[in-house]
């Protein structure tokens, strides 16, 4: 299990969680279980560890659509990250995964026979979109994306971005894909929809006259999405989520683990444990709490101390966002290490 120290050595340790990448704030739920032990269980989406990966095996999952699993699992990615290819003889393929020999084989061998025209991309993140490059070579597809990596908000003066290890830089895609925009192949329509939160140029992709989204990291129903600073925002991934909520999809194909199948009411499930974690964090703010790691030491107080540096990034998050909204404030930019009081108390 990686774990986060938050000391003023914490950046290695940070980094080690970060390069998981698919960066969910828990493994196997842990987090969110204690807080609906704190909160009330009416703050728990009900999450769903039921998932067979079938590494590098296509396995059909609704008309059209393939996923295949590549072994990469990890507290952070769950059983592994998940590649789709949509389509019949001409098709797309979706977040085609890290750099893996045994599932760049895979792909190919699923693909055999079968035009691949397009290569979407959700974000870029190192177990998502690496791959890419080398799929490319082999079909000639064009790769489609929000856009390259980039963080929610510049950093601050002397801050370091600990996800840095985690971001596949080197990322240019071919088309540049606006959110509404559709990309069209033989019997199949992907419209991006942008959907910033747990990474800034992440993008979910609407298979059109389906119902289906794929939803990659950001709505999961194995665990919630970390929504860390700088890289992410919680206002960003609160807006997002309102996006999907009204959008009313019947099925999400997340990039881990196994499909969203009552999409709206887990949304909305997934906003109110968000909401509660946002008041926990004020409560504790009001309480006389300063610094993350006394919130975290309370909040989490059932959780296994080697996961509360994970839950300080999502605090942290937290905190970021009641700062933008007068909530609360601190001296100078927010950080990891910063003290923090109620509005007006300066």
């Amino acid at each position: 299990m990686l774990a986060i120290s938050l000391c003023r050595s914490s950046r290695s340790s940070i980094s080690k969680v970060a390069r998981g990448c698919g960066l969910p704030e828990v493994a196997c739920s842990a987090l969110n279980d204690t807080e609906g032990d704190i909160q009330g269980d009416m703050a728990n989406p009900e999450f769903n560890l039921d998932f067979a990966p079938h590494h590098g095996q296509p396995v059909p999952v609704a008309h059209g659509v393939q996923r295949i699993t590549v072994n990469n699992p990890s507290p952070f990615t769950f059983h592994g990250t998940n590649s789709y290819i949509v389509g019949d003889r001409s098709v797309a393929v979706i977040d085609p995964g890290p750099e893996d020999e045994a599932h760049l084989a895979a792909l190919l061998a699923a693909l055999s026979g079968r035009e691949v025209t397009h290569i979407l991309v959700s974000h870029t993140h190192r177990d998502h979109s690496p791959l890419a490059r080398r799929l490319q070579e082999a079909t000639g597809a064009r790769i489609v994306a929000e856009g390259p990596h980039r963080a929610a908000r510049p950093l601050h003066e002397g801050e370091t971005n600990p996800f840095s290890e985690s971001a596949d830089m080197a990322f240019r895609p071919d088309i540049v894909l606006g959110d509404g925009e559709t990309i069209a192949g033989d019997g199949w329509r992907l419209t991006g929809v942008h959907t910033p939160g747990h990474a800034a140029n992440h993008m979910a992709f609407a298979l059109e006259d389906s119902g289906i989204l794929f939803s990659a990291d950001h709505v999961m129903a194995w665990a919630t999405s970390i929504v860390a600073p700088p890289d992410g925002s919680m206002a960003d991934y609160m807006a997002s989520l309102d996006k999907l909520i009204a959008r009313r999809d019947r099925l999400l194909f997340p990039g881990h683990g196994g499909p969203v199948r009552k999409p709206l009411s887990f949304m909305r499930a997934l906003k109110t444990h968000r909401r509660m974690r946002e008041r926990a964090v004020l409560g504790r703010i009001k309480a006389g709490d300063r610094s993350i790691p006394e919130m975290v030491k309370v909040i989490y107080r059932e959780t296994d101390p080697r996961l509360h540096g994970a839950a300080a990034l999502s605090v942290f998050a937290h905190i970021e966002d009641l700062i933008e909204r007068g909530e609360i404030e601190t001296d100078g930019p927010p950080a990891l290490l910063g003290s923090y009081r109620p509005a007006g108390r300066g």
